[in-house]
């Protein structure tokens, strides 16, 4: 049998110290101690180390005493700068040189305020002389200002920063937000700053946000009249148009009155002609001959009323909601007098199978029911029609949510499903409708956009 071991005597000092656990304090002086170091940045007082700051292309010097111990602490660049010297001369861009003063602060106080004109020569100071911390949290307020309102626009300006340092999250943040607010850039002085890169890597999407193919044609047509491009970056952007998802009547407008497509028309040529006979054509015969599974045929997300409606629901969290819509069948002129006729069902609090009550009611000393407060918001998008009405062509659905920040209302979330499935799987799953500060609702309303995408496929391939 096992020895018993008994817990060990405790001494008195261990009781005492136990004991005064109970009442133990935390004395917090932080404020002070860092409002002493910014007053040792301003003073100067003791300062081993003279950084002078002369912008690009400026005579004036900008000249900082301070402290190496403190500069070392947060910058190794600057540490190694400073090696075995007391005076250092930094050449900077004038719009990071304004900032150095804020930059240094930064360096003292581990605080910085910001505004968007800002954030890249500050980033850019960080980035060169390696803190880290203050890179982080730059790129995070870029981030979370995408929607910010400016008078030239900003998040252009910051893919292409982003593009050019390599930080490829920040790339990614605003590409996305470009692709699911286009409407609002293309209407912006914005729009002309966009390079040829991020202009052909917008068009290749799917997934961008605006009213038509056509108002996107225009836009273009806008950026290459400004721009000048050569002959093949015109004719590549013009060649990413889908211009079977443009009515003829537009199309044959476009031949006669777009400059551009008289400049280039011989290179989109053959793009004009299947989309002519595309609309033409019954799509169930032009699938026979033509890949209609690519790109070219496959709708972006249009916010015209023939490809979907808004539906603005108050107070979301209360009780189950229902609304309907039509779109057209298709995007080819063979469909554009057919209707489909769309059910939608909004369910706050929607239970799983797996949660679902059962057996808690029926049988004693069950696990008690789940709770309503346990289901999660439900979308559920059916047709009020029957499939055979709509051979050959399948759906996807996609909710825009709109959101509201800094004043902005803009496009932040987005799902998607295909016909597959009538409910969106992931719906709001980070949501809590419950708070009226939540960042899904506007005045305490759901704002979303229900877009619908006919796709077509091919059929049996005819001999030819």
């Amino acid at each position: 049998m096992p020895a018993l071991v008994l817990p060990a005597r405790r001494t008195a000092a261990q009781r005492a110290e136990l004991g005064a656990d109970t009442a133990a304090a935390t004395i917090n002086h932080a404020p002070a101690l860092l409002q002493r170091l910014q007053g040792l940045l301003q003073r100067g007082n003791g300062s081993d180390a003279v950084l002078r700051v002369r912008p690009a292309g400026s005579d004036e010097v900008q000249v900082f005493h301070a402290h190496q111990l403190l500069l070392a602490l947060q910058s190794d660049v600057l540490d190694g700068l400073l090696h075995n010297r007391s005076v250092l001369t930094l050449d900077e861009p004038p719009d990071s040189a304004a900032l150095f003063d804020r930059f240094l602060r930064y360096l003292y106080c581990g605080e910085v305020s910001l505004q968007l004109h800002q954030a890249i020569p500050l980033h850019r100071l960080a980035s060169k002389y390696g803190v880290a911390s203050l890179q982080r949290g730059v790129a995070e307020y870029m981030r979370s200002h995408l929607a910010s309102e400016s008078s030239q626009g900003h998040v252009v300006g910051w893919y292409h920063y982003a593009t050019r340092v390599g930080d490829a999250g920040l790339q990614e943040s605003c590409l996305q937000f470009l692709a699911w607010n286009l409407s609002a850039v293309l209407g912006s002085a914005e729009w002309a700053t966009v390079s040829t890169e991020l202009l052909l890597l917008l068009l290749e999407r799917s997934d961008l946000v605006l009213h038509s193919e056509l108002e996107l044609y225009g836009a273009v047509e806008a950026w290459l009249a400004r721009r000048q491009p050569e002959a093949r970056v015109a004719e590549r952007a013009l060649r990413a148009i889908r211009y079977p998802m443009i009515a003829p009547s537009h199309l044959f407008q476009l031949q006669v009155q777009s400059p551009a497509m008289l400049r280039h028309r011989a290179a989109v040529q053959d793009l004009l002609f299947q989309a002519f006979q595309f609309h033409a054509a019954s799509p169930l015969h032009f699938a026979k001959y033509f890949d209609v599974n690519c790109s070219m045929f496959l709708p972006r997300n249009y916010l015209a009323p023939a490809w979907g409606s808004p539906w603005v629901i108050s107070n979301p969290a209360r009780d189950d909601r229902s609304t309907s819509f039509q779109t057209q069948l298709g995007p080819s002129s063979h469909d554009a007098g057919k209707r489909v006729t769309w059910n939608v069902l909004f369910s706050p609090r929607w239970l799983p199978v797996s949660l679902r009550p059962v057996y808690a009611d029926a049988v004693p000393g069950a696990l008690p029911a789940a709770r309503l407060e346990d289901g999660r918001p439900r979308l559920v998008i059916t047709p009020a029609m029957s499939s055979s009405d709509f051979a050959g062509v399948s759906f996807q659905k996609t909710v825009l949510v709109g959101v509201r920040q800094q004043g902005r209302v803009f496009v932040k979330h987005v799902y998607s499903f295909h016909q597959s499935t009538d409910e969106v799987p992931d719906f709001l799953a980070h949501a809590d409708l419950q708070k009226r500060a939540s960042e899904y609702l506007i005045d305490n309303a759901l704002h979303l956009h229900i877009v619908v995408k006919p796709v077509y496929h091919s059929l049996i391939k005819a001999k030819k």
